[in-house]
């Protein structure tokens, strides 16, 4: 077997070794729609697994857990042209995860934390078209969302939770984005969630929607769209989550 075989095989391994943890707290409070991160963080001595498949046969593993009370730590690592026939699997650099939930929220404001998030999307892009890139300096069309602040609360109806934050791509001020999203939960069976991220002018923004169907307390799936309206750069995506404990 290759060895960049062997590290795709391992990727998806990830995944099924969640199914061996006790099973978690019902999946009450996300701590992510699609890619914006609200202020809930998972519980100490939880873990989530989160496997997302999307464009160009990509799938990523992304693991993280509750090691201390109000912080999470998480890596993923993705797979690119895993699914289908290509021959030409790349295994990504991993990438780092980390939350801190500084304030629970009160009846006026809203629940606040802090994090960074290394994941990027969208391998093998240049200048927005589909292709292997020569130019070392952008392999991406979605750069890593780096350093946030993020704030969330229930807002008109039990069940509707808004999220909204800043996020800095790599620490860089001058790459200042913010983000917002809302999610519906009816009856903990299914929910609906739509977020605007990257925010900083129309053509560098995302508008994406996704379905969650909660298969078991803590076992959800989700059908997503990113990209809305961006033509070829418009991708859909599913994605499975278990919680556990460890």
């Amino acid at each position: 077997m290759k060895l960049k075989s062997f590290f795709a095989a391992v990727v998806l391994t990830l995944f099924p070794l969640g199914a061996w943890a006790e099973a978690g707290d019902p999946i009450s409070m996300e701590t992510m729609l699609l890619d914006v991160p609200t202020a809930e963080v998972l519980d100490r001595y939880q873990a989530s697994f989160l496997t997302r498949a999307y464009a160009h046969g990509s799938v990523m593993e992304t693991v993280e857990f509750g090691v201390f009370p109000r912080v999470n730590l998480g890596i993923s690592v993705a797979a690119h042209e895993l699914i289908g026939s290509s021959s030409s699997i790349k295994v990504l650099s991993p990438d780092f995860q980390a939350k801190w939930k500084l304030f629970d929220g009160d009846l006026y404001l809203p629940a606040i934390a802090i994090g960074y998030d290394g994941r990027r999307y969208g391998y093998g892009y240049k200048n927005r078209v589909y292709t292997y890139p020569t130019d070392k300096n952008k392999k991406y069309l979605d750069d890593r969302k780096g350093g946030y602040i993020t704030l969330s609360r229930e807002i008109i109806i039990p069940g509707l939770d808004a999220t909204a934050g800043l996020n800095f791509s790599d620490f860089d001020w001058e790459e200042m984005y913010m983000f917002t999203g809302m999610s519906y939960v009816f009856k903990e069976t299914i929910g609906v969630m739509a977020e605007w991220d990257n925010i900083r002018n129309i053509r560098d923004s995302r508008l994406n929607m996704a379905a969650r169907f909660y298969l078991h307390p803590s076992l959800s799936f989700d059908l997503g769209v990113r990209r809305i309206g961006r033509g070829d750069e418009s991708e859909r995506i599913l994605q499975v989550r278990y919680v556990g404990n460890f």
